[in-house]
Parts: structure tokens; C-alpha cells; sequence
């Protein structure tokens, strides 16, 4: 005796509705329903008019009759369901360490670790030397060994001067006598210059619905197009910035004049008392050690303001280190400048 082929006829299109509507468990308990009503044969005639598995089938009639079903709030019996590459393969985990060993990055004392290699490419080089894995499977077992996705870190320094420590103490020790002593620490640097005109910005600002700021589609300068040039000037006791704007070019005569700008605007008024001034700034461009313009206008600026400046510049290649206080001789580094009077 077979299955009852008038039954199933009928049921079939009400499960292809029903059945795209549950979640695992109740899809299968359904399912099994269905073989059970079926009568013998069922089972493989319900799999075959729904397309479902014939063991997913027969484990939903088994559950409905043993009435050992899974726990309230599971799908299944604690351990149903397929196990994990990882437990079914046990070289994966150790094939996939050996991939990423030579592209491991990160500090060897600490948890964290991340590699160059995309988990794509990991779970390709993987299948390929006969361990099947996905790259859900890759990232989700990277992530379990303490890896991380991280971009990279740009600390890594070129040849240090043997007296460097010395010029760290050096302007650390600048900065605390001048601060000590009520005097005024800037830190000086230019930005990178940016087209002046309707080209596009990074930055969001606040605007009606749907009425955004048209810019040009491409950001190709102008022929005599004007740029700008921001100068900005950090001082340090009042953690407080000021920005001078140029036009014509990032120069010393630029770079002076934004110093004599914030003395006169801020600087005077903020340290009436003062009578040194000392700059903190980067070893090249318009306020480089080289650069002769730069000290004659500084010197030009003393005489002006009766103030005793020392410059003290950083090596080349610290730049990104032009702090926002000068006194962490740790982690900051400085050049011994020479004094304008």
C-alpha cells in the first residue's frame, strides 16, 4: 500500500504556500505531519512533492510520534543540526593559521592580531589544498583565534639621530620654562591648500530635504584659479587655535605674518606681560630650518614687537608628531631652533 496520491495532490499546493512562511522547526514538524497522513511511503512522497529533504521528512515524523521534540525557544535538539567545518575537518583551524602566519601582523605580546590576506582569499587557498571552507567560515574562525580587521598604522620610523633623546628633552625642556615663566608656546604649521570655488568639500552640513549645494562634477582647477592656504597657529596654555588664510602661496612671508597676526588680534591681549615668544614647527616648508625668509621675517617681527623668539624646529619626517603640547618629551620631538632677537 502506497501513499495516498489523492491526499497529496490536494495538500501539495497548500504546503508551497505554507511552508516558505516557517522557521525551521515548525517547517519540519509540518512536513512530517504530511508523511504521517500519507500513509506508508509517505514520508519519501512528501519529500519528493515539496522538494525538501527525505531525512528532514522522516526526523519531523519521528519528532511528532517520540514526542521528544526540541526545547521551547530552539529549533532543534541541542546538537541537531550540521557541526561545524571546524569540528568536522580538524586540520582547517591549523591549515588556516599556517596561511596567515607569514602575513601576521600585530604585537606578538598582545591578544590582538590581524593579517593582510581577505578571508575570499583564504577560504580559496584553503578549498584549494582540500579543506572546504567558506569565507563566513574563514572570518568567523579568524575571529575566534583574536584576530581583527585593521587598516595600516603609520609608526613605523626611518634612522634616528643617536642625540635624539636629547633633542626631546630639549624642547620639552623649552616649552616648560617658557610656560613656567607666563610666556606664550605656539605651535605653527600650513595646511594643504584648497581650491577656491564651487568644488566639492568632505563634510556634511545642515540643509532642506532634497536641497543639497551643487558643486562641479570634477574637481579640475582653473586656469589662474585662486587657492587658499591655511596657516594655523596652536597655543598651547590656552589650547586655543587661530587660522590665517593666504592666497598667493604657501611662504615665510605667509607664515610670518600669520604669527603677527595672532600676536596683534589674540596674543597681546591674552599675555600682556610677555616678553619671549617661543615657535614649535615642522623642519621644512614655509617655516623650515633652511629657509632664510622665514628667520629674517621672524628677526623682522622681534624687533617689531620687542619680543625674544626661539624657534624650535622638528626633525625631518616627524610632522605628524607637531603637538598640541610640546612638554611630552616621550612622544614628541623637536629640533634645537636658533633664537631670533
Amino acid at each position: 500500500m502506497g501513499a495516498d496520491a489523492e491526499f497529496l495532490g490536494r495538500l501539495g499546493p497548500e504546503l508551497q504556500l505554507v511552508l516558505p512562511r516557517l522557521d525551521e522547526r515548525s517547517r519540519r514538524l509540518v512536513l512530517g505531519m504530511a508523511a504521517r497522513a500519507a500513509g506508508d511511503g509517505g514520508t519519501g512522497a512528501v519529500a519528493a512533492l515539496t522538494g525538501a529533504s527525505w531525512q528532514t521528512v522522516a526526523n519531523g515524523k519521528a519528532e511528532l510520534e517520540s514526542g521528544d521534540g526540541a526545547p521551547r525557544g530552539r529549533v532543534r535538539r541541542p546538537g541537531g543540526g550540521r557541526k561545524r567545518l571546524a569540528e568536522t575537518d580538524p586540520g582547517l583551524a591549523g591549515a588556516l593559521l599556517a596561511l596567515v602566519k607569514d602575513s601576521c601582523k600585530g604585537d606578538p605580546e598582545s591578544p590582538l592580531e590581524w593579517t593582510t590576506k581577505s578571508a575570499r582569499k583564504l577560504a580559496d587557498e584553503l578549498t584549494a589544498a582540500g579543506h572546504r571552507c567558506s569565507p563566513q567560515t574563514a572570518w568567523r574562525m579568524l575571529r575566534a583565534e583574536g584576530f581583527t580587521m585593521q587598516s595600516n598604522s603609520k609608526a613605523a620610523e626611518g634612522r634616528q639621530h643617536p642625540e635624539r633623546d636629547a633633542q626631546f628633552r630639549y624642547i620639552a625642556a623649552q616649552a616648560a620654562e617658557h610656560r613656567a615663566a607666563g610666556q606664550p608656546v605656539l605651535s605653527v604649521d600650513s595646511k594643504k591648500r584648497e581650491q577656491v570655488g564651487g568644488y566639492a568639500q568632505a563634510g556634511r552640513e545642515w540643509r532642506p530635504q532634497g536641497d543639497p549645494v551643487v558643486v562641479r562634477s570634477h574637481d579640475f582647477p582653473e586656469k589662474d584659479g585662486q587657492h587658499a592656504i591655511p596657516y594655523g597657529i596652536y597655543d598651547e596654555d590656552a589650547n586655543a587655535g587661530f587660522v590665517n588664510v593666504g592666497t598667493d602661496g604657501n611662504t615665510a612671508a605667509l607664515a610670518v605674518e600669520s604669527v603677527r597676526r595672532w600676536w596683534g588680534l589674540i596674543g597681546k591681549d591674552a599675555y600682556p606681560h610677555a616678553t619671549r615668544l617661543m615657535l614649535a614647527c615642522d623642519a621644512g616648508g614655509s617655516n623650515g630650518y633652511k629657509n632664510r625668509a622665514w628667520k629674517a621675517g621672524l628677526a623682522a617681527l622681534a624687533q617689531e614687537t620687542g619680543l625674544e623668539i626661539t624657534v624650535c624646529h622638528f626633525p625631518p619626517g616627524t610632522s605628524k608628531w607637531n603637538p598640541r603640547s610640546s612638554t611630552g618629551c616621550s612622544a614628541r620631538s623637536a629640533w634645537p631652533g636658533a633664537a631670533a632677537r
